[in-house]
């Protein structure tokens, strides 16, 4: 039989965790559990987080009716509802205010993949829902377009949204994104940010698919692997977008639109590489023409390939001019 006062002491663990962790300011985020088919126990309104006690916490009804607890049930407890509803092993929700996640939801810049294997096999490709006033069931409804397919969705200009068969599964996803999105701030600050390769991240899907971890991008057809496909459609309303990151272009090897890069130092192989295309580009105009640069640097990276050039011919008009 479930102890419903043990729920509530963890419940309260992970809102000090939240707290602690800077994930919550002042009276931030919500959480909630399903205790049985009706009832849902959730964090009151204009509660700090990282203070309360078990009876501090509300039970609603999966209407949201408050059934039980002396303070107001949270005003956002409909995102919470919404999602039990649509996804009934859903048993908790967890929704905070990372820092590092929330300002990739802020920048409208889309959350990179195949960075670090833990991220992929755990969460896939992130999406990020357009921004909604709190409070309300428009609120609830931004999300429903990504939950089927993402356990953890990130705000437009709020926050994150987790969920879980536990509350502590649930807060380990907003954890483990908003560290792996402060790793990706920290490692673009270095000055360039590595891949995986192809074939890493067609190794990684298969152990994720052997591990029994669902992932659409196993049954989504030309889909690129490392491109945040799957919610690609929804980046038109949402403004969402690469432009901090770039990832490279290149699809699962099933593909059959999929063709190899005849660039050997290309890394990707995919149609859509920039280099591919580069060199089409390069042996079509080769009988006419020839590198402006004089470029014979096979290392140097198709962006600053193109830099090269542009300088190379700004230096040579203006030397022409001055002559």
């Amino acid at each position: 039989m479930l102890n419903i006062h043990q729920v509530k002491e963890e419940i309260c663990d992970i809102g000090r965790r939240i707290y602690n962790r800077g994930f919550a300011a002042a009276n931030d985020g919500n959480i909630s559990y399903r205790i049985d088919e009706n009832r849902v126990v959730c964090t009151p309104t204009g509660i700090s987080k990282g203070f309360m006690k078990p009876e501090d916490l509300c039970i609603v009804d999966m209407e949201g009716n408050q059934i039980s607890g002396t303070k107001k049930r949270t005003s956002e407890i409909l995102l919470h509802l919404t999602i039990m509803k649509s996804r009934p092993e859903v048993k908790s929700v967890v929704h905070c205010h990372p820092p590092h996640a929330t300002a990739f939801g802020i920048a409208r810049e889309a959350i990179p993949q195949c960075l670090m294997p833990e991220v992929d096999i755990n969460m896939g490709d992130v999406p990020i829902a357009k921004y909604a006033l709190p409070g309300g069931q428009g609120f609830a409804d931004v999300v429903m377009p990504y939950i089927m397919k993402s356990d953890i969705i990130v705000q437009a200009n709020h926050g994150t949204v987790s969920v879980g068969p536990t509350i502590e599964r649930a807060y380990w996803l907003a954890e483990m994104l908003d560290a792996y999105c402060r790793i990706c701030l920290i490692a673009r600050d270095l000055g360039k940010v590595e891949y995986f390769t192809r074939d890493e991240a067609e190794d990684l899907l298969q152990l994720k698919q052997k591990w029994g971890f669902k992932d659409p991008r196993a049954e989504l057809e030309n889909c690129e692997l490392c491109a945040n496909d799957i919610f690609r459609e929804s980046w038109k309303e949402t403004g969402v977008g690469h432009r901090a990151f770039q990832p490279p272009a290149f699809k699962r090897k099933d593909d059959i639109l999929d063709q190899k890069s005849t660039n050997p130092n290309c890394k990707c192989g995919g149609s859509r590489c920039k280099m591919n295309s580069q060199n089409s580009q390069n042996s079509q105009g080769s009988q006419g023409s020839q590198n402006p640069a004089n470029i014979t640097d096979s290392n140097v990276p198709a962006s600053d390939e193109c830099e090269l050039i542009i300088k190379t011919i700004t230096d040579r008009v203006i030397k022409a001019l001055a002559g």
